[in-house]
């Protein structure tokens, strides 16, 4: 390969190049081979003895060799012959035995002469080495060349995909995951590994998306106007003191305690007999200790049981003598028309006893056909009833609580399916779309799952000492709940919200569970979280914000690269990461047929 130019100052990484007339080229024909001449962007040779160091032109200017005349009779400014090209090199690795490492060991000299980068060479910049398996999603924006990605550090790290709306990352989203269940590992991959999909706009809900059929893929529909499926979740996960409160919004000096006390107590009632005989207990308790209760807390246990659907003649009479009752209470009974006493002396009489025994087995059948939810909700009300009732806790502090336990419940319960275990609930791939759920379901279900799967897969390997199965989390618009600042979250929700995905994204790796993310406004998630993704695909970003947060959090991404960011065309990206050795501006390769539902509108097709 002929020499272009010769190395003529080093200043770090930088190196400056006096380049040779023949060198003013876009493209040169060598060996059979077009290859890109000297441009901002493309790749250059050094030759120093046997190594080649790689660099790429960051800038390039002119200098004039016969500007030294002042007379304007004798100005030869940029006349033929008198302009030399200068260019500006930044180092990027050297071929050594054939072989493109990132290494310090070399720098350029003055005097060493600088080639164009033969095919050769950028087959060994841009290829892995032989042992490595690997998948191709596009090939390089300059070169035309296929880029191929290694699988085990790609897939076993954390991946962030960013770009505008229209700039193709749904399409590098979805292409990246097709081409790995495409690849050779097909079988083991489904058989080894779970990867969840939360699809906030319903792009990954069609038919065959992913090149996955029905066999090894469960879609989840979650619509709260008109429900259709419900996302199964583990009564020992959902129902724990710590998840509720968070849930339930409940405030610290109240409202929490409230909720761990009820809970340790709800989660050892282990049948419907056992929760009507602790609650019949209490309206017993209600009846003897009546000079030192809030008289209200009988008329609210009966009032709920009513509400909850106990059906009840005998609770509809004790209602109705309440006003009169003093440590006796009489009713007339249907059945024989007689008046019979219930409490005597603030006791229940065998008659009355008799009487809660029929209360108790209608108020367990009653309970035992309620879902989860609806069981949760009455124990609490009746643990409300509880604690009120003598007056040991201010019943303003708890009331609240209730309003948005009822709202909670009311969003969750037409669209979660309470299981003891989640064997056989997921496939390999789920895709959960929320694009026809409402708010509050937006809110809580991803962070539901991500934290149920993340558990379950940090306890098998913890059982098991050693990771056997994957668990990939795959969020598509991750700012809608990895937001550092959002203000329809409480601040608990928000600090809960935030630390489980730090903790996933800073503990994972040693559990096989991985998350990639994608998002248009990288600037919205947490810099924390930000900051621990391993693997890059930035498309085209203008937003300030945005360019300043890859800047700060992307230690891989120089600032040659990054001033790209804001040009790139539409499915362009820079990929860069701990899984390359170099920064890679790739064009992903569009499927015509398996793709999402992410296409912009034709609008002028459409108005035909």
């Amino acid at each position: 390969m002929e020499p272009l130019g010769v190395i003529v100052g080093v200043d770090g990484d930088l190196a400056t190049v006096g380049m040779y007339q023949m060198s003013n080229n876009a493209d040169f024909l060598w060996d059979g081979d077009i290859l890109i001449g000297p441009k901002v962007g493309a790749y250059l040779t050094i030759l120093q003895n046997d190594i080649k160091i790689i660099a790429t032109v960051v800038s390039e200017k002119i200098m004039d060799q016969q500007n030294t005349v002042k007379s304007k009779e004798f100005d030869n400014r940029y006349s033929t012959n008198s302009i030399n090209r200068i260019i500006m090199l930044k180092t990027q690795g050297v071929i050594e035995n054939n072989s493109f490492t990132l290494t310090s060991k070399y720098v350029p000299m003055v005097g060493n002469e600088v080639t164009i980068t033969t095919n050769q060479d950028l087959n060994s910049i841009y290829s892995i080495t032989s042992d490595e398996d690997t998948i191709c999603i596009g090939e390089s924006v300059r070169e035309s060349k296929k880029i191929n990605l290694p699988i085990d550090p790609f897939f076993a790290s954390h991946i962030g995909i960013f770009g505008n709306t229209g700039s193709g990352k749904s399409n590098t989203l979805h292409k990246l995951y097709l081409e790995l269940f495409r690849s050779k590992y097909r079988q083991g991959i489904f058989a080894r590994s779970k990867f969840f999909v939360i699809d906030f706009n319903g792009e990954y809900t069609q038919p065959n998306q992913f090149g996955v059929d029905k066999s090894n893929k469960k879609i989840f529909n979650i619509n709260t106007r008109s429900p259709e499926d419900t996302i199964p979740v583990t009564k020992k996960y959902l129902f724990d003191a710590d998840i509720l409160s968070i849930l339930f919004d409940a405030k610290p000096a109240t409202q929490i305690p409230f909720l761990r006390n009820a809970m340790r107590r709800y989660n050892k009632i282990q049948s419907s007999e056992e929760f009507a005989q602790l609650e019949c207990g209490l309206l017993k308790a209600l009846f003897r200790d009546f000079k030192n209760i809030e008289v209200r807390s009988i008329e609210d246990w009966i009032n709920n049981a009513l509400n909850m659907g106990v059906e009840s003649e005998f609770l509809l009479k004790l209602s109705d003598m309440l006003s009169s009752y003093y440590g006796k209470l009489q009713i007339t009974d249907v059945s024989t028309d007689q008046t019979e006493v219930v409490f005597d002396n603030f006791q229940l009489t065998p008659y009355g006893e008799n009487k809660f025994i029929k209360l108790r087995e209608n108020m367990a059948g009653t309970y035992n056909h309620l879902p989860e939810l609806k069981k949760l909700k009455e124990f609490l009300v009746f643990q409300k009833i509880f604690v009120t009732a003598w007056k040991n806790t201010n019943i303003d502090f708890i009331n609240p609580l209730f309003k948005r336990i009822e709202s909670s419940i009311n969003s969750l319960e037409p669209v979660i399916n309470i299981v003891d275990n989640l064997n056989s609930c997921f496939g390999a791939v789920n895709i959960v779309s929320l694009v026809n759920a409402n708010q509050d379901v937006k809110r809580l279900i991803p962070m539901i799952i991500s934290k149920m799967v993340y558990d379950e897969q940090k306890l098998k390997v913890t059982n098991e000492n050693k990771v056997t199965s994957t668990c990939h989390l795959i969020i598509d618009e991750a700012h809608n709940i990895l937001s550092v600042d959002n203000n329809k979250s409480s601040d608990s929700w928000q600090d809960y919200r935030l630390s489980v995905f730090e903790e996933i994204i800073k503990e994972g790796r040693k559990f096989g569970f991985f998350l990639t993310l994608c998002s248009q406004r990288p600037a919205d998630i947490s810099p924390t979280i930000m900051s621990q993704l391993h693997n890059f695909f930035i498309h085209r970003l203008v937003n300030e914000n945005d360019l300043r947060m890859l800047q700060n959090t992307v230690p891989t991404l120089d600032i040659n690269t990054f001033r790209l960011v804001s040009t790139l065309g539409k499915g362009e990206a820079i990929i860069t990461g701990n899984a390359i050795k170099s920064p890679i501006l790739l064009n992903v390769y569009k499927e015509n047929s398996i793709r999402p539902r992410s296409d912009d509108v034709i609008l002028t097709d459409m108005w035909q």
